[in-house]
């Protein structure tokens, strides 16, 4: 599933090539897209034609397209595990998996399309928490902001990762704690870190959880400056394009490689229902905590 990274180059593409258009027509060709929009493919089409889009948003794994033109209303868009948000020429052939075009009132001759091969993704319409100075679609309210938000709060980070009895790792996943990460980057802040995705957070000290903070961030913006991760064609750009990251993963994906640091065979350990991947010399598990009878 795309990553804080993989979004925001998204978010980015959508910034440069949709915002400020109007919308002209909207075609619903699988309403399996449009699922979370309750009232159904007609009216999310009748909703949406004859607005401007604003600045494109994310929180997180989250986007979002405002709508200048209507009070308190965005599209969020969900990707899933393989959803795709392109701009392609009108004349363009359709994808296979084509699932909702936006056409603009401009002449541009450009549309927006929504691909998705295993239809988990979609888009829905929603109002705007009242007051929120972001614009955050009601759905997502309990989102927390993510590591690369200027608003984020490291104080408050680190006291709910000591207050909490969990392991690192799922707090890192815990996007009602910190938004954005996800498997991947996890596991590449984790090794950067010297943390075993085991450790009990409330074990973390205040500068501990700051370097692993600091190295979500870099590998955040690492990732960014070469388009994200993309291990298959799902992962691309407005574009089409795919990103390069996955060449500098240090961590994921490289089971019985050496560790870059110590030269270690790489471990991969199933961890719910996903993969965990760590070097056992930089990363030593925490000891298990001794019980009396």
């Amino acid at each position: 599933m795309p990553e804080l990274p993989e979004v925001e180059v998204v978010r980015r593409g959508l910034d440069r090539w949709v915002r400020g258009r109007t919308v002209g027509s909207v075609e619903v060709l699988h309403p399996r897209a449009i699922r979370r929009h309750v009232a159904g493919p007609a009216d999310f089409a009748a909703r949406l034609t004859g607005h401007r889009i604003g600045e494109p948003r994310r929180r997180g794994k989250y986007l979002w397209l405002p709508m200048e033109s209507a009070d308190a209303l965005s599209v969020l868009a969900h990707l899933g595990m393989s959803g795709q948000l392109l701009v392609q020429p009108h004349d363009a052939a359709d994808e296979k998996h084509l699932r909702v075009r936006i056409r603009f009132a401009d002449a541009d001759g450009t549309e927006l399309r929504f691909v998705d091969q295993r239809t988990f993704g979609g888009l829905s319409l929603h109002d705007t928490v009242p007051g929120d100075p972001d614009g955050l679609p009601d759905v997502i309210a309990h989102i927390a902001r993510d590591p690369l938000d200027p608003a984020f709060d490291e104080a408050a980070f680190h006291a709910a990762l000591r207050r909490r009895r969990t392991t690192v790792k799922r707090a890192l996943l815990d996007q009602s704690l910190i938004s954005g990460v996800g498997n991947i980057y996890a596991d590449e802040a984790l090794w950067r870190s010297r943390l075993h995705y085991e450790r009990p957070t409330a074990t973390l000290t205040r500068p501990r959880s700051a370097e692993l903070l600091g190295h979500v961030r870099e590998v955040m913006n690492a990732a960014l400056a070469v388009g994200g991760t993309s291990f298959d064609s799902l992962y691309v750009n407005v574009n089409g394009e795919s990103g390069y990251f996955d060449r500098s993963l240090d961590a994921y994906g490289r089971e019985d490689e050496p560790c870059r640091r110590c030269g270690t065979a790489m471990r991969r350990r199933p961890w719910m229902n996903r993969s965990s991947y760590f070097c056992p010399r930089c990363q030593r598990p925490p000891r298990p905590v001794a019980t009396g009878r």
